[in-house]
């Protein structure tokens, strides 16, 4: 999946920095990506979902509010109506490069903040808040007994995340203003709100209220047991895998254009998480798997291992055969099943020392079948593609892109 770093000018003039995640194969529609209070868009929930919406064809554009991460510009002057600005100075930006925004995705403040600016980006058909308030000014809970300092000195030092930031009086009288209700109530636009029951830093009440405040077309889902900053890829993973079914829904994504002299499509393997081993598979424009190793290998055990997949390519293939075959002659199977097993082991032809793949291939056939009839389906496992690829010699061509 390529990522392009890339900068534009945000609303009051900062440069700001920004990821976009392209599609490696068609470019179907496009996301605008806000991130929580004082984050950035590298945190791990935003890399995690804008990858996975990205291999469905998405492409997703994550930047730095001003003043955070890479973007220019003084924190402490900004406030949630500047990062709504940066928002749609975001959406302008993607729109003179022909590629105007349909879904935005807001986290936490970040999903209050598209909330407000949806009904600013035109074409914008669908919005989905994670973990959102629905009163900005719940922020200020946060910032604990540091209030009292920035009332009377109109400003404080406010650690948070473990790091200073300056917060003035002025964002609080600005998130203070602020009252959502209208603006969600006025939408317009597909919303789906994911919140987990858990969060212990903004409660899943606000997405009752944000749920509550909008009107149909409306989706809500539980993120069951996510932390506020969806920190386990299994939670960032769901979460994305939810946004992207629901939005094909709203966004009337074309169908990816046919790839030339290949009947069953593409199949793209990326990696979902370069410190393990987890795989994204997208076979076609249509499905979906896992790949990983098991937890004594050092992965996360979430999908198959790349030999299942190879086993599981040759009990597929057998069992289609077999099928195919008894459904011609008319012959009474009423079912079958494969097991297959991998191991290496040494060839029958060759020294002692050399050592081939060995796969074994349990057959169970069900039905009032003969043996002759049984024998010769069991002749036919053998004639099942996947079984003569391999055991012929295969040859795999390789070209660096």
């Amino acid at each position: 999946m390529p990522t392009k770093a890339l900068t534009f000018p945000g609303a009051h003039g900062a440069t700001l920095a920004a990821r976009l995640d392209m599609p490696e194969g068609d470019h179907l529609a496009t996301a605008l990506f806000a991130h929580c209070f004082t984050c950035s868009k590298d945190i791990a929930a935003a890399r995690r979902i804008s990858a996975r919406l990205a291999l469905k064809g998405i492409a997703v554009l994550r930047f730095d509010f001003t003043g955070l991460g890479h973007s220019d510009g003084e924190f402490s002057n900004t406030d949630f109506s500047s990062n709504v600005a940066d928002l749609k100075a975001a959406a302008d930006y993607l729109s003179a490069q022909n590629m105007a925004p349909s879904l935005l995705i807001g986290h936490s403040l970040g999903g209050a903040a598209i909330l407000k600016v949806a009904r600013q980006i035109k074409s914008a058909r669908a919005v989905a808040t994670i973990a959102a308030p629905f009163d900005p000014a719940h922020v200020t809970h946060n910032f604990g007994a540091a209030l009292e300092d920035i009332a009377d000195n109109g400003e404080a030092e406010v650690q948070l995340g473990g790091r200073p930031f300056t917060i003035r009086q002025s964002f609080i009288e600005d998130v203070n203003a602020e009252n959502l209700a209208p603006e969600i109530s006025k939408l317009g636009r597909a919303l789906l709100v994911l919140h987990g029951p858990l969060d212990s830093v903004v409660g899943i009440d606000n997405a009752t209220q944000i749920f509550t405040a909008a009107k149909h077309p409306k989706s809500f889902v539980t993120l069951d047991k996510a932390d506020h900053l969806i920190s386990d890829p299994a939670d960032a993973e769901y979460t994305a895998e939810v946004i992207a079914a629901w939005a094909a829904r709203y966004l009337d994504l074309p169908a990816p254009a046919p790839k030339p002299h290949t009947p069953e499509g593409i199949t793209r393997v990326s990696e979902a998480d370069p410190e393990g081993f987890l795989q994204d598979i997208q076979s076609g424009p249509h499905h979906h798997a896992l790949a990983d190793e098991p937890v004594d290998f050092g992965g996360t055990n979430r999908g198959m291992s790349p030999y299942g997949f190879l086993a599981a390519g040759l009990g597929a293939c057998t069992s289609m055969t077999i099928r195919m075959y008894a459904r011609r002659k008319g012959w009474p199977l009423t079912h079958v099943s494969v097991d297959v097993s991998h191991e290496k082991c040494h060839a029958a032809d060759a020294a002692k020392s050399a050592k081939i793949d060995c796969f074994f291939r349990e057959i169970r056939l069900e039905g009032d079948l003969d043996d002759t009839q049984r024998q010769r389906l069991l002749e036919i496992a053998d004639k099942c593609p996947v079984h003569r690829t391999l055991e012929a010699a295969s040859t795999v061509k390789t070209t660096l892109v």
